[in-house]
Parts: C-alpha cells; structure tokens; sequence
C-alpha cells in the first residue's frame, strides 16, 4: 500500500510538471467553457475580452480591456433592446468608443437606443454618408450630444488601453466607387492586438476589399481570429484573404434562419478546407474570447 502510494503520488507530481510546462511553452489554444466558467473568468478581470453579441443579422462586438469599453457596431434597429439589455447586464454605463465600420441599418440600426441609455465619450466612422433617416438621425444625435466625432482611415491606430489596440487597416482612399456594395468595400477593418493575440474584424468588407487589403500589407494581415467579413456571404472570405489572415477559429455573426442564407455554404466550405473552426451566433449565441495576450479561450452561450 505504501509502495503504491508513492508511485501514484510519482504520476501525480511528474503529470502537473508536464502540463506546467506546455502551458509555460506560450501558442494559443482554444478551448470551449460552459458560460458559468466564462463568466467567473471576466469577473476575475481578464485582460481582454471580446464578445459577438447575438443580435440577429447584424453585428456587434464588444470589446473590454481593462481601461476601456468599445463597442463595434450595434445591430439593426429590431434587435435595439436586446443589445441594452445585454450591455445593461455586463454593468456597462458608459461607452468609451463606439464605431460604426458603416452605415448599413444591421451595423448602425442599435445607436439610437446607445444614446438614449448609455453616455458614449467618442465616436468612430468610415466617412461614408448615407440617405437613410437612420443615418441622418444617427448625425443629428452625435452633434446634439457634442460627442467627439473622428472618421477613421488605414495607418490610424486606436488605443483601448492596458497594451490594447486597434490598427486601422481599412478604409482607405480612394474609396471604392462602383461595386457591388461600395459601402461594404468601405468598411472599417481593423486588427486587434494585445500582446501575442490578434483578430481581424472586417466589417462587411467585401472581396474587392480584401484583395486591397492583400496588396497593401498579405503579411501583416495574420490573425488568430477572424470575425468573419459580411455575416460569412459569399462575397467575402475570399481564399487569398483567408490565407494571409490564417486564423485558427472564424466567429460568424448572423441571424437564425435569415433571408440571406448567411453563411454561405462555399464559405463554410473553404473555412473547413483550411482547418477553420467555425463558431456562429445562430448555432451559439453570443460568442467570447477571453484571452491573457497568449493563449484564448472562447464560450458558446448554447
């Protein structure tokens, strides 16, 4: 008895080194927690956190460092309350940088309820215009609420804080003019970076879009995560583009069952050619990445 309790005690000591040291190692690895472990790891004080929030066909991704609060587009207009509620529920009062990658309803559709519940210090945008009433309103309410207004171009950096920030990739002039969604191929497309950890989040950038993005810099594009460009349509995630970006894990957000039939098969086709692990708000719900700049985990809501 004795004999064998020092050999399991052997086995013990000798498998907590082993995993000390491939942890000790650094690369990034991904991993799936049920939301109660999420959770407990964001109210720890992670350094980083990023979440696709589920609202519907449209996209918002907030984004927490340990200074800041920036929220990347906000939704369409029906899915306004769902995206203050959740906001609401991560204790969130104010919003340190809002961007909007452009001005399409189901990226800019939530601002109105934003102004309305929470206090918004700065504002970003592509300087593209548009002749919605949403986007008109959208403009009236920045100057009534005097929120500094900045419109982003490629070069510009955007600091989050604590190591955290956003290197403007997109958009760029000359602007697009006679695609098949100029305001798409101008999106704003940014890399997050903390640390040894990156995600490309591209709007709904287009292909056209992707290959000035491939022209302009291939190498710098790599990332660990993609948020996959326009709700994963076939008018993006062009192969070159994926290839440069080589992500491990591509979030897709889009809505249940939603008329566009996002995402496109051939889409899901080419992520699965190149080893891609797929995670959808559809599937999954609201999607987040907790990361220490090293490795990552991501939790599905369901």
């Amino acid at each position: 008895m004795n004999r064998i309790g020092k050999w399991s005690w052997l086995v013990i000591v000798v498998t907590v080194f082993s995993l000390a040291f491939m942890a000790g190692c650094g690369g990034v690895n991904t991993t799936v927690q049920p939301e109660a472990s999420m959770a407990a790891g964001a109210a720890a004080g992670a350094p980083l956190t990023v979440k696709v929030l589920d609202v519907g066909q449209g996209d918002a991704i907030l984004i927490r460092s340990k200074e800041q609060v920036t929220l990347i587009d906000t939704g369409d207009v029906p899915a306004r309350d769902k995206l203050v509620s959740m906001l609401k529920s991560q204790g969130i009062d104010t919003i340190d940088k809002l961007i909007i990658t452009h001005p399409h309803a189901d990226h800019l559709g939530g601002a109105a309820a934003l102004f309305d519940n929470f206090t918004i210090k700065q504002i970003y945008d592509s300087g593209q215009k548009h002749t919605s009433n949403l986007y008109k309103q959208y403009l009236t309410r920045i100057q009534k609420n005097k929120i500094p207004f900045t419109v982003v171009a490629a070069g510009m950096t955007i600091d989050l804080g604590n190591e955290t920030i956003l290197k403007v990739l997109a958009p760029e002039k000359p602007f697009f003019k006679g695609t098949d969604s100029d305001l798409n191929n101008n999106s704003i497309v940014v890399k997050l970076m903390y640390r040894d950890f990156s995600m490309m989040l591209t709007g709904d950038a287009e292909q056209e879009a992707e290959a000035r993005l491939l022209a302009n810099d291939a190498a710098g594009l790599k990332s660990t995560v993609l948020k996959s460009g326009h709700h994963g349509s076939k008018t993006s995630s062009s192969t070159p583009f994926l290839q440069a970006v080589s992500p491990e894990t591509a979030l897709i957000s889009a809505g249940l069952n939603n008329e566009y039939h996002h995402p496109h098969p051939s889409v899901l086709k080419k992520y699965s050619g190149q080893k891609i692990k797929v995670y959808r708000t559809d599937l999954d719900g609201t999607l987040t990445v907790i990361t220490d700049g090293k490795t990552y985990t991501i939790t599905k809501e369901r």
